[in-house]
């Protein structure tokens, strides 16, 4: 696996880089991942092998202010992340990819295939957002009352009531490692961990949705918290290719990673 970054105009951006492990098929375009908030490319890990089996060259990459990634210097929109993607593309001298995004990841992706239509082949939103205005400001309420819970404190609960937090959205059997890797991403970020979901409430992916107009795949599982999103989105965009994995939760790459792969593979394959 490679590894590096990027620098832009806000500072460095740190990618995952599989260009040295496969020999994608004639034509085949690189494929960008793009994670949810508040985690890092390494929400992406499960599928790193199964894309590679599947000889898929994937460049994963961390948010501004997540991972391994500069911060930006203010609270950020999703607007001003579009443009570390763009970078990463240039520095690895990769003219169009095709790009997916997890939750937040999706709103990037859009946005990036927005602002610069001609870098992206292939867009796939796993977990589109089209909230309308009422429910925007529950989920900007609702983000403040989490951000709040999640501030540091002296005796630790505060990763404790995180970690709770993130069993009770696996659902059934939940893997305490890779739970622990997500709190461990969410308090080790550059910037406040809390810009993520931020950015995302204040975020009209509505209209953002209206205006695309590249080839895109909505890729969905039963068992997402914001599955019925997604269903919105389909009668949004009828024109849209959909796919849903059935069950899963929050955490689906890392629960069903074969059927995940195969679902982006298929749509990335597809005539």
């Amino acid at each position: 696996m490679g590894r590096g970054y990027a620098r832009y105009r806000q500072g460095l951006v740190h990618f995952q880089d599989s260009g040295g492990l496969v020999r994608p098929r004639p034509g085949e375009r690189p494929l960008v991942l793009l994670h949810q908030s508040p985690q890092s490319t390494r929400q992406f890990e499960s599928a790193f092998k199964p894309l590679v089996a599947r000889g898929i060259r994937f460049i994963a990459i961390d948010t501004p202010g997540f991972g391994f990634s500069d911060p930006t210097p203010t609270i950020p929109k999703v607007e001003d992340w579009a443009p570390a993607v763009v970078a990463v593309l240039d520095h690895l001298g990769i003219q169009q990819a095709d790009v997916l995004g997890h939750h937040t990841g999706a709103l990037i992706a859009t946005e990036v295939s927005l602002q610069h239509p001609e870098r992206v082949g292939r867009l796939i939103l796993n977990g589109p957002f089209p909230v309308n205005k009422a429910e925007r400001a529950e989920y900007i309420a609702a983000g403040d009352q989490r951000h709040a819970a999640g501030v540091a404190v002296v005796d630790g609960s505060h990763m404790l009531k995180s970690f709770e937090t993130r069993v009770r959205m696996w659902g059934p059997d939940p893997d305490p490692a890779i739970i622990t890797r997500s709190i461990a991403e969410k308090y080790q970020t550059l910037g406040p961990y809390w810009w993520g979901h931020h950015a995302a409430f204040r975020y009209d992916h509505t209209a953002a949705l209206k205006r695309v107009t590249h080839r895109t795949l909505i890729l969905t599982n039963t068992g997402d918290d914001i599955y019925e999103l997604a269903l919105r989105a389909r009668t949004l965009r009828p024109d849209f290719a959909y796919v849903e994995i059935q069950g899963g939760s929050h955490d689906i790459v890392d629960q069903q990673p074969e059927a995940w792969s195969d679902a982006v593979v298929a749509f990335l394959r597809s005539e």
